[in-house]
């Protein structure tokens, strides 16, 4: 019996031994396939249960002007996230509350966030320093404070259409910030972020790769003179009760745009709380019909391909002249008026009848070579090429609105830059508004020379247009609100009728009024264009536009260091090299 017992328990201790030895055997093989065959699968499961990997961006680069003064930078800014898996159930309600009202959100719309099904949420980006201090004060469970860039303009509303804007995420949006986007934006940076059970950072590892800053972007324009010519431009639109108003300032001998001014004005610092309408360049982007400011160009194609001098005569009809089944009017009735007097007292019928007289070949090979009906190639989004249709499809009023500024349409910049060639005898010059990009360090990148278009009309030619563009200034003219103190100035009025949207038809109310000139004659170190939009006081491009150009270029001169000087002496050296006749 004693036997049978023994052997009992050698057979379950056996069997015993061996479930375990079956057992060990099992685990040390399924060891050996988690430990070896399945090490690699498992190591990268493991981590990715506690390290994330995430791709941030380097500060975008700086904006300067001219004078190297800054015009956007980016800032440290704390935004404000959750880990979910961290918030305790019972506790979510009070903490959407509170943050809702520190951070003055829908507590409704954070609940949602905070109940994500995610480890990772934003709560609210780029917060301001106190309501990110009244959250620290809450000291909630979940809740984290990360650094980020914010973009910032420290001159607010400045250049605002020029410089343009960035987005949260750092991308440019508008604008300069839009157009050099890949210069300006930082290098993306990989960051391994370590995670706890909750899904909680605590810990990072930020791999860099040399400096993560984008490069900066140096501006032709000067916040000096733009900020002159923003101010004359707010006081032309109120003043006059216009609707809006753009103004240029170019330096016309190398064509660097030295400021474009919008009213109204936007900050770029709150851009979405503007109408989108505000944000573009309308200088670059809005063609419109320039008006009288054409007949320096009519009288141009006269002096170039025509054989007429300044002194040729037309005869203007006494103030009414019919034109197939149209009648052209004058605001004043003249007789015989030479090619200057034309362009001195802004006679519609006199540019017809010196358009006539040309024919439209001339007249549309001289608006070409000036850059009309083509793009500048400015280094700015949106550019317009404006609009001027093929003389072969002019009907014969076309040719002679065309020769007075009606039936074509340029933006501001082609018609500054147009001008800018009278003013650089003659010689086009490609405008142009970065000047310079650097690396993180300063180092020089990529510097923007001048450029030279073409020869629009002869030496000869741009010098006579200056002198008749001088009278206009003088008594007589439509623009003597421009003359200056001490300094020689030539200029030219435009008062456009604007096209009635519901009648298709030119409306007898609604002007688009600008002024266009440049100083000293001798040696023009500007051109300026003031246009104001749908003014309401008064409407001829001499009263409203005109005394914003003369302040403008008032200041800019004297903050430019140019002395006056005896006009007398100013229109003799210019006469030097032009028309003696």
């Amino acid at each position: 019996m004693k036997k049978d017992e023994d052997r009992n328990i050698r057979l379950r201790a056996t069997g015993v031994g061996i479930l375990i030895g079956l057992a060990l055997a099992a685990m040390a093989g399924r060891a050996v396939q988690l430990q070896i065959v399945r090490y690699d699968w498992l190591s990268e499961k493991a981590s990715a249960q506690v390290e994330s990997s995430q791709t941030y961006r380097g500060k975008r680069g700086n904006i300067y002007d001219a004078k190297h003064r800054e015009l956007a930078v980016s800032v440290d800014a704390t935004s404000i996230a959750a880990y979910p898996p961290a918030v305790p159930a019972d506790q979510l309600k009070r903490t959407a509350l509170s943050l809702g009202k520190v951070l003055h959100m829908d507590p409704t719309e954070t609940a949602t966030r905070l109940a994500a099904d995610t480890t990772f949420v934003w709560i609210k980006r780029h917060v301001v320093p106190k309501e990110v201090q009244a959250a620290r004060a809450l000291d909630l469970p979940g809740i984290d404070f990360l650094t980020e860039h914010s973009r910032f303009y420290p001159h607010r509303t400045l250049a605002a259409q020029v410089i343009g804007f960035s987005g949260m995420d750092g991308n440019g949006l508008e604008g300069i910030e839009f157009y050099y986007d890949n210069q300006l934006r930082g290098k993306e940076v990989q960051i391994r972020m370590l995670r706890d059970a909750l899904g909680r950072g605590f810990d990072g590892e930020r791999q860099r790769i040399g400096n993560d800053k984008g490069n900066d972007i140096v501006l032709t324009i000067d916040s000096t003179i733009q900020f002159i010519t923003e101010k004359a431009l707010e006081e032309a639109v109120v003043e006059n009760a216009g609707r809006s108003g753009i103004a240029v300032v170019m330096a016309p001998s190398t064509g660097a745009v030295l400021a474009i001014a919008h009213y109204p004005f936007f900050n770029p610092n709150a851009f979405g709380e503007y109408d989108r309408k505000v944000w573009r360049n309308r200088a670059i982007t809005d063609p419109f019909e320039p008006g009288s400011t054409m007949k320096i160009f009519s009288a141009a194609a006269a002096l170039e391909h025509g054989g007429y001098t300044k002194n040729s005569i037309f005869f203007c009809e006494n103030g009414s002249y019919r034109v197939g089944g149209n009648t052209v009017h004058d605001t004043k009735k003249h007789g015989w008026l030479s090619l200057q007097q034309i362009v001195k007292f802004s006679s519609n019928i006199g540019a017809v009848k010196v358009g006539e007289m040309i024919g439209p070949v001339a007249l549309y090979r001289t608006l070409l070579d000036f850059g009309f009906g083509r793009k500048t190639r400015i280094d700015c989004p949106g550019e317009t090429s404006g609009s001027l249709a093929d003389y072969r499809s002019w009907t014969k009023i076309d040719a002679g609105t065309i020769a007075f500024g009606q039936g074509i349409a340029v933006s501001a910049l082609q018609l500054t830059a147009a001008v800018a060639a009278l003013a650089n005898e003659g010689l086009l010059m490609r405008p142009f508004l970065v000047q310079a990009v650097t690396d993180p360090n300063g180092r020089l990148l990529h510097r923007y020379a001048p450029r030279p278009v073409r020869q629009a009309v002869s030496v000869q030619t741009a010098n006579t247009v200056a002198r008749m563009m001088h009278t206009v200034t003088t008594e007589g003219g439509t623009g003597t609100r421009a003359a200056l103190d001490g300094f020689s100035a030539a200029g030219k009025t435009g008062t456009a009728q604007k096209i009635d949207r519901e009648t298709g038809r030119y409306s007898n109310r609604k002007y688009v009024s600008s002024f266009v000139g440049f100083a000293p004659m001798e040696k023009p170190a500007v051109v300026i264009l003031v246009v104001v939009d749908e003014p309401k006081k008064h409407h001829y491009g001499g009263s409203v536009a005109a005394p914003a150009f003369k302040k403008i270029a008032h200041q800019t001169l004297d903050y430019l260091n140019i002395a006056p000087g005896r006009i007398g002496e100013r229109l003799m050296a210019r006469n030097t090299t032009g028309d003696q006749r």
